[in-house]
């Protein structure tokens, strides 16, 4: 039986050299079989990414119709929707997810304030209430955080809800308000309860409540500092994660202007920390004896942060809300644009400009004449002014002395070591009261003379002093105001700018509130009057007729 024969190339001998032989036809067909075969592979994958590039162009056109559902609020923004969103959108997106974002500059340095008791507080429009919403959040993942926000009435306290609502639920999704209670309820179980206090007798209420953050907005409306005194009481925690805070937003002005422009404005430059004093003593706040190791220490620090309108981006930006406070009266202008506390309501010298007024200290020439005006009180405080005239008639007054529980000799020694290095005064001059004799001992100032203290009795026209002081107030030929004082002089920087006119007499200052520093400044400037030849270097009567010329060359009479 024959072997079939195997299909395919036939097995070459032993030696043999060959291959296959094909007709140029047949490798002709053979290349062109081959080019189609490439040429349909080609355009299979051309078509390919074709439908690709036609499956991602439908569903880039669907995803931006999402955007712009999601931006009408008709549509929710997944994640890999907004992957493929344009960078300005996701950067959009990212702005609006964020609860609350403080404006650089006062308002964030407000939210980061270490100290315990903080003012944020000057011009409207500065952002305080937004901020002060946000600090009550610093601990709301703490279920030991209790709050407590206050303000004066029930109309305002609703306009501060109604902000939290907008800020609270977007920060925490599942937070809830207590109508019933007007209690914020934090996932955590944290607690910021809103309330209002229109009496002072009102804050008795929280008696025997305790809360590691209190805050009250637009302080200045209570009159006296007793409300925000008492709540300190109420300030603590047994958390040790947990420090206690007090924070305060303030407009200048206002019932209680000045009581918080005492205890926050006037006690150091804004943005220092300072150890808190007591209003009405000026003594540092200090640990009792039953502190042990901290017993006489200071107890906390203050800070006041002032605001600004170019504070806050949102409003400065159209200019219209600038221009209606540019409307305004002087008064109100000064307050809510420029965040001015030293003006107040019926102000005495409303001129008075703190940037113009006051000055830091030099070393006073000896030539330049000096002058001591003294206005005494033992209950009441006393007030001292050391002040020196140029060259120009101008008056700086570069030392100041202020206090209560002086006695005539005890005053008198104060001054003599005061004026250990001064050169001689020219002129001293004492409220004409101490001159006068009450009983059968000697008059105020005939004990001081006892220690060397020659004195003058002032000039009582109190009309004609305080039309001096708006003169001295007033700015020279030169453009420079004729009376500076020395930053130092914190009390006569203090009371100047608030002391009100009388209400029974508005030719005069209200002699009911804190004049001391003033009488004291009014007796000096009646003793060189402003443009008077009489007291001017240039016009100088002759030595006969000039009751002010130095007589006695070791007292300066």
């Amino acid at each position: 039986m024959e072997t079939p024969k195997k299909k395919g190339r036939p097995k070459l001998k032993e030696g043999e050299k060959g291959r296959y032989r094909l007709s140029a036809k047949e490798k002709a067909r053979r290349a062109a079989l081959a080019q189609l075969r490439y040429r349909d592979k080609k355009i299979k994958k051309h078509k390919n990414q074709l439908s690709r590039q036609k499956q991602l162009k439908k569903e880039k056109i669907q995803k931006f119709k999402h955007l712009d559902k999601a931006i009408e609020g008709k549509a929710a923004i997944t994640e890999d929707v907004l992957a493929d969103a344009p960078t300005a959108f996701q950067e959009f997106v990212a702005e609006q997810e964020v609860a609350f974002k403080p404006n650089p500059g006062p308002q964030m340095e407000f939210l980061a304030a270490p100290e315990r008791d903080v003012l944020y507080g000057g011009a409207a429009g500065g952002g305080k209430s937004y901020a002060l919403l946000a600090d009550a959040l610093r601990y709301a993942h703490n279920p030991n955080h209790r709050g407590l926000l206050l303000r004066r009435t029930l109309g305002e306290l609703t306009e501060l809800i109604d902000k939290s609502r907008q800020l609270y639920k977007k920060a925490f999704p599942e937070a809830i308000f207590r109508e019933s209670k007007s209690t914020w309820v934090f996932p955590s179980g944290a607690t910021i309860l809103f309330s209002y206090l229109d009496r002072d007798t009102d804050v008795t209420r929280y008696q025997g409540q305790s809360f590691n953050w209190i805050a009250i907005d637009e302080i200045t409306h209570y009159p006296t500092p007793y409300v925000w005194e008492y709540l300190r009481s109420r300030l603590r925690t047994t958390d040790q994660s947990i420090i206690p805070y007090m924070r305060c937003t303030a407009n200048p002005g206002g019932m209680g202007g000045w009581w918080v422009k005492k205890m926050y404005i006037d006690a150091a430059e804004p943005n220092t920390p300072f150890w808190a004093k007591d209003v009405e003593s000026g003594a540092i706040l200090r640990y009792g004896a039953s502190a042990q190791e901290k017993a006489g220490k200071p107890l906390f620090q203050r800070r006041f942060i002032p605001a600004r309108l170019t504070d806050n981006p949102y409003l400065i930006a159209s200019g219209e809300y600038e221009a209606m406070l540019y409307s305004l009266p002087e008064v109100e202008r000064r307050r809510l644009l420029d965040g001015d506390w030293d003006v107040t309501d019926g102000a005495a010298f409303a001129e008075f400009d703190r940037s113009v007024h006051v000055v830091d200290p030099f070393e006073i020439p000896r030539s330049w004449a000096r002058i001591r005006a003294a206005d005494y009180g033992y209950s009441s405080p006393s007030c001292v002014l050391w002040g020196a005239v140029d060259y120009d008639g101008n008056l700086w007054i570069y030392r100041e002395l202020y206090g209560k529980g002086y006695t005539g000799e005890g005053l008198a020694e104060r001054i003599m070591e005061l004026e250990y290095d001064d050169p001689t005064m020219q002129t001293a001059v004492l409220d004409e009261s101490c001159f006068s004799r009450t009983g059968h001992g000697l008059s105020i100032a005939e004990s001081m003379n006892r220690f060397n203290l020659r004195w003058m009795a002032s000039n009582r026209d109190r009309l004609a002093g305080k039309i001096e002081m708006h003169k001295r107030l007033g700015m020279n030929d030169m453009g420079e105001p004729r009376l500076r004082i020395f930053n130092h002089c914190s009390q006569l920087i203090r009371t100047l700018p608030t002391l009100p006119l009388s209400k029974t007499n508005p030719e005069d200052v209200d002699t009911k509130a804190e004049d001391h520093a003033y009488d004291a400044l009014r007796y000096m400037c009646m003793t060189r009057l402003v443009n008077s030849p009489y007291y001017h270097p240039r016009f100088r009567k002759p030595k006969e007729f000039d009751r002010y010329e130095v007589q006695d060359p070791i007292f300066g009479y």
